[in-house]
């Protein structure tokens, strides 16, 4: 019998060479909303709080395309174990025309969402201010929920290094773009916040068309295209990929959701509060975000392990994304516990902002542990097309238990944001923990039976 170790290495290291371009990639989506919150920081709290709750109000809207087209990188990670690259060729051309029609339907969302802004309760600079830059961002789900289908297709054949290198290259482009259009550089206009939703549109749409002239012409991806159908083999794939990914965007939406109430919620008590809350947000985002990169390679490892008919392998694919990522975390709560206030000051200097969330962040540190178990949870959940109880469970933990005891803490209790953070901490922890205990009880090879057809990844 061979030592644990030798036994979980070679997953280990598979899962480390397939996950750092999707951790890296993932990072430099998250960091598009931090930049635009450093960079619009010197305009003062308004500012940042503006463009922090309206940056939250995209994404929640967002998240229910990401989320339905997360579930396409371990359908192509299953169809390409099975060896049937002719259904890894419907994923991408089905994903991506999911992703133009959902996204322009999200674009009227959040025109409805930002031409009711009022409802959110926000004082009125922030409100003026936050409408003006979810009208321009807003736009730019289209492209991004493009990039995200055809991220998908890659990241499912383990092709994960060109989504890093044009994320990180749109990272660049948004750089450049606030730092010309918000203050004003080299004769650009001073647009301020407006300015910066522009530069978030420019980049994603750049991010948008490298991709999809990428995995149109590299020859990595040619053997897919030739590829032929099977006999009997549908034509396309969009109601199975609609089946499995709307509850995982649900699960998603949730969540993103519930912090997005808590903002709001937040915001009621004043400019300080709320610019704090996103301070520690946008850190914890960062680190969440990294975590959800392992999730998706825990998620097409467990796929490609399933296509395989490989049971033991499942177990091992999990065991190694949840074992990686609580070592992440653990390293990520230490720093925010040891530098605390430099990582605040990264934002503001405001000593009214700066004293409420060095307690908002040291919080962060702590439910991050949950936060990120309970993505991997997700991930490799839905690399066994496990998606309708994982849903429930975050409905549960978030809604039923996250923001009402956070609701109860912050303003029954007077612990005011403190305590509304602690509540989320507490639904993440729920979620983390039974979904780990599903995983684990679907995955077990002793009791594991095998999918119905109609719940399986590839039919």
């Amino acid at each position: 019998m061979k030592p644990l170790w030798l036994l979980y290495r070679p997953d280990l290291l598979a899962t480390l060479r397939l996950s750092y371009p999707i951790v890296i990639g993932q990072l430099g989506v998250v960091l598009m909303g931090v930049v635009s919150n450093v960079m619009v920081g010197p305009l003062g709290a308004a500012a940042l709080g503006a463009v922090g709750i309206a940056n939250s109000i995209f994404f929640v809207v967002a998240i229910l395309g990401i989320g339905t087209l997360s579930v396409v990188a371990p359908m192509v990670a299953n169809a390409n174990g099975a060896g049937d690259w002719y259904r890894c060729k419907q994923l991408f051309r089905d994903g991506v025309f999911i992703g133009l029609g959902t996204g322009t339907g999200l674009v009227l969302v959040i025109g409805l969402l930002a031409n009711s802004f009022g409802v959110f309760r926000q004082t009125a600079e922030i409100t003026v201010l936050a409408r003006e830059y979810l009208l321009i961002s807003g736009v730019s789900i289209v492209p991004l929920l493009v990039f995200v289908a055809a991220k998908q297709f890659g990241d499912g054949l383990s092709h994960t290094r060109i989504a890093m290198y044009i994320t990180l290259a749109g990272l660049g482009v948004n750089v450049l773009s606030n730092w010309l259009l918000i203050h004003g550089h080299w004769g650009f206009p001073a647009l301020g916040v407006r300015g910066s939703a522009l530069s978030v549109l420019i980049a994603r749409v750049g991010m948008a068309a490298l991709i999809l002239a990428y995995v149109s012409r590299a020859g990595v991806f040619k053997p897919y295209w030739r590829a032929l159908p099977r006999p009997g083999q549908p034509k396309h794939l969009f109601s199975r990929i609609i089946r499995l990914g709307l509850p995982s965007g649900l699960q998603y939406f949730f969540e993103i959701a519930a912090f997005t109430v808590a903002i709001v919620v937040v915001g009621w008590l004043g400019k300080y509060p709320l610019a704090a809350h996103e301070i520690a947000i946008s850190l914890a985002s960062i680190t969440y975000m990294m975590a959800s990169g392992l999730a998706a390679a825990g998620s097409i490892r467990v796929g490609e392990a399933t296509g395989r008919g490989n049971q033991a392998g499942v177990v091992r694919a999990g065991t190694v994304a949840f074992a990686l990522t609580a070592f992440f975390m653990a390293g990520c709560c230490g720093l925010f516990l040891i530098a605390t206030e430099p990582l605040v000051r990264l934002y503001i200097q405001d000593p009214r902002v700066t004293e409420i969330a060095v307690s908002l962040v040291v919080i962060a540190g702590f439910f991050q542990l949950s936060d990120g178990i309970q993505v991997v949870g997700l991930g490799v959940l839905r690399g066994i097309a496990d998606v309708n109880i994982p849903t429930v469970i975050t409905l549960f933990a978030y809604w039923i238990i996250g923001l009402p005891l956070g609701y109860l803490l912050a303003f029954r209790f007077g612990l005011n944001a403190p305590g509304i953070w602690i509540g989320l901490s507490v639904g993440l922890t729920v979620s983390a923990v039974l979904l780990t205990l599903r995983f684990y009880r679907l995955s077990a090879p002793a009791r594991t039976r095998r999918p119905r057809p109609e719940k399986s990844l590839t039919g």
